[in-house]
């Protein structure tokens, strides 16, 4: 089964994905899938640079893991492009915690005669989401100042892989 659009899982709704390590029993959801999401920091961390840039969304919404990997990849391979390997360093601010379910509808035929409809709704967990509220941070880049448009850019390549319209925010850093 292929994957949903992301319309189907991201408008907020009341979360009822308890998931426990330590009371497994207290869980209502089994079986939860890891994130595709691994890494949250990339380049030069201990560097001194001169902008700081954020992007931010303008609605709430779900994002889910895979819209913020894509996201990683897309910022990351824009700055190592435009700015150089070692000279820029990204920061993913929203980790998924929030676990999608999905009720899957048989089709086709004899589809009628294991499916149990809206019976047994609850649903089987297909992924994972970050629950972003409005102006919240999802993305950090640090660039030198120079590169302040190129850094914009690689925000803006990074805003196309979410389901919400986003604006960026650059502040300096004094060193």
């Amino acid at each position: 089964m292929g994957l949903r659009p992301a319309k189907c899982y991201r408008k907020l709704e009341r979360p009822y994905t308890r998931q426990s390590k330590s009371k497994p029993r207290k869980s209502y959801v089994k079986g939860v899938p890891y994130p595709k999401i691994h890494r949250f920091e990339i380049g030069a961390k201990d560097k001194k640079f001169g902008i700081k840039m954020f992007l931010l969304s303008k609605k709430p919404v779900q994002i889910r893991h895979n819209a913020l990997e894509a996201a990683r990849m897309a910022v990351t391979k824009q700055l190592s492009k435009l700015v150089g390997e070692n000279n820029y360093f990204v920061k993913i601010l929203v980790y998924p915690h929030h676990v999608l379910r999905e009720n899957p509808l048989a089709t086709g035929a004899g589809a009628d005669r294991f499916q149990t409809g809206m019976r047994k709704s609850f649903g089987r967990p297909i992924g994972m989401a970050a629950r972003v509220r409005s102006n919240q941070k999802l993305i950090e880049i640090r660039v030198p100042e120079n590169f302040e448009a190129m850094g914009k850019r690689a925000l803006k390549v990074a805003a196309s892989k979410f389901p919400t319209p986003c604006h960026i925010v650059s502040e300096k850093l004094e060193n």
